[in-house]
């Protein structure tokens, strides 16, 4: 149970940073999960920012305790800093993938340019980065 604690706690943290990197980096504009809202309740993307924002903010949480509950169902350890941010940042790389390719792609039907691409890659990195730190340092034990 620990584990799901510090996981949820990490998501929190990691997709904070991820978002401040994401309204610094972008254009401006909803997050993808807004389209995604817009998709299945009809209408514009902007007018689902905010509960898009809130999905993200979910999809982040439960995320990190995800990673918290399945690096060790794999046979790997978060309890040194350096391994835990190494699989973080794989596990942003997944999830940057994931989001890319089956979210964006097939589930939502956008075709994001290299500038929005780059900025997703980038933020789901800060995310697996932020939430391995915050987990190898133990900070929610």
């Amino acid at each position: 149970m620990a584990s799901v604690i510090a996981g949820l706690a990490g998501g929190v943290v990691a997709t904070i940073v991820m978002t401040i990197a994401m309204m610094v980096m972008g254009d401006g504009g909803p997050p993808p999960t807004a389209r995604l809202v817009a998709k299945f309740a009809g209408g514009d993307p902007e007018d689902y920012a905010m509960p898009g924002m809130a999905l993200h903010f979910i999809y982040g949480i439960v995320a990190g305790a995800v990673f918290a509950v399945g690096v060790p169902l794999v046979g790997l350890s978060l309890g040194s800093i350096g391994v835990a941010i190494g699989l973080g940042l794989v596990y942003g790389i997944v999830l940057m993938i994931g989001g890319m390719v089956f979210w964006m792609r097939f589930v939502i039907g956008m075709y994001p340019d290299r500038d929005m691409m780059m900025t997703f890659g980038t933020v789901h990195v800060i995310y697996g980065v932020v939430l391995g730190a915050f987990l190898g340092a133990s900070i929610v034990a």
